[in-house]
């Protein structure tokens, strides 16, 4: 069989790669199945993306739409239009699609409309705000997925309570921590390091990106400005979200304690979380990492999609009023912060199920 494996977005790769790995490793034990790299071209700057391949060894897309940039409209016709042509000229056995980004949706359409199956790895999460894109393309992804595989028994529990039935829904863990727990010793001190004079335990890290704290001016300098303000004069490493960068140039928020630089490359990302005091985000996958490495975070959101890395994990919802942000500092400098566990399945071999389970599916020997 052959599966399309799609990834458009920075947050699509690391998920992707353990699935490539899985698949591999079963083709070479003699199993009829393939897979052909789709990657969309949503994201199309080198560190956004490109630097992915290289750092999680994943081999060059068979295939590149190169869309580009766009409205979130403008993105999925082009995605749909441009993967349709490629499902009719060579069509595929299954469309496999990952998280929550403009690709997974279109993607899923365009195969379903020409009568190809399609699972969805991280199904069922749900923030219910529907003012989030994101939430729209799980939903409309969900709604005509044939099968799920998904990360926790809360993400189950929403596809029930949506009318998919259990014989669909299959709890496997979470390939991004796949991803994690392979590389933990591959991560990669970044040049900021010696450059700013970091230490261990000494330093937060902050990334923020999504629209309702950075699409304006005055919400993103009331954050920025808490959040200096209760810092304790610990270094703030703060790598900038292009869409980010756009307001920050007309703020002009200095301190000098505030590091700006730019957007960065897993391994090195990701060793600059491991060894923080703390991580500040507005981000979804973060929230993942910090609870699997046992650093507290501070999520700058009113709701989540992954209530695990809260109910089991080290993250906390501090919301995006301003004013939540110094009580929950003070919390964090008084050591009282949940030091959290780890969710079920989370134990690096979620990717083998999966290939397992489509091969099942699909009777292959």
């Amino acid at each position: 069989m052959l599966i399309d494996i799609i990834a458009g977005a920075r947050p699509n790769f690391m998920k992707i790669a353990p699935i490539i790995e899985a698949i591999k490793k079963e083709k070479s034990e003699g199993k009829d199945i393939d897979y052909r790299l789709i990657h969309t071209g949503q994201h199309y700057d080198k560190n956004m993306s490109g630097s992915f391949f290289e750092e999680l060894n994943i081999p060059m897309p068979d295939i590149n739409l190169q869309i580009g940039s766009g409205t979130q409209a403008t993105q999925a016709a082009g995605i749909m239009v441009a993967y349709e042509k490629i499902l009719l000229d060579s069509p595929s056995d299954l469309c496999l699609v990952v998280g929550d980004v403009t690709s997974t949706m279109a993607c899923s359409i365009a195969a379903k409309k020409l009568g190809i199956k399609v699972a969805h790895v991280e199904g069922g999460i749900r923030s219910f705000d529907i003012t989030m894109p994101e939430e729209i393309n799980r939903m409309l992804t969900d709604a005509i997925t044939d099968y799920f595989f998904i990360t926790s028994e809360v993400a189950k529990a929403n596809l029930m309570k949506e009318g998919h039935g259990d014989e669909k829904i299959f709890f496997v863990g979470n390939t991004m921590i796949d991803t994690l727990l392979k590389n933990q010793e591959r991560l990669r001190k970044p040049a900021i390091w010696d450059e700013l004079g970091l230490a261990p335990k000494k330093y937060f890290v902050m990334t923020l990106h999504r629209p309702a704290n950075v699409d304006e001016e005055q919400q993103l300098k009331s954050l920025m400005d808490e959040i200096i303000n209760n810092s304790q004069g610990m270094d703030i490493v703060f790598p900038v979200h292009p869409r980010t960068a756009k307001m920050l140039k007309n703020l002009d928020i200095e301190a000098p304690n505030l590091h700006y630089v730019g957007p960065m490359g897993y391994l090195e990302f990701n060793y600059l979380v491991k060894h923080s005091f703390a991580v500040i985000t507005d981000s979804g996958g973060i929230t993942e990492e910090t609870t699997v490495m046992g650093i507290p975070c501070m999520t700058l959101r009113d709701n989540t999609e992954r209530p695990e890395t809260i109910t089991v994990g080290t993250n906390e919802l501090v919301g995006t009023n301003p004013d939540n942000i110094a009580p929950a500092m003070k919390k964090l400098f008084s050591g009282n912060w949940e030091k959290g566990g780890i969710p079920m399945m989370w134990d690096g071999k979620t990717a083998p199920r999966i290939v397992k389970k489509i091969a099942e599916l699909y009777s292959i020997v």
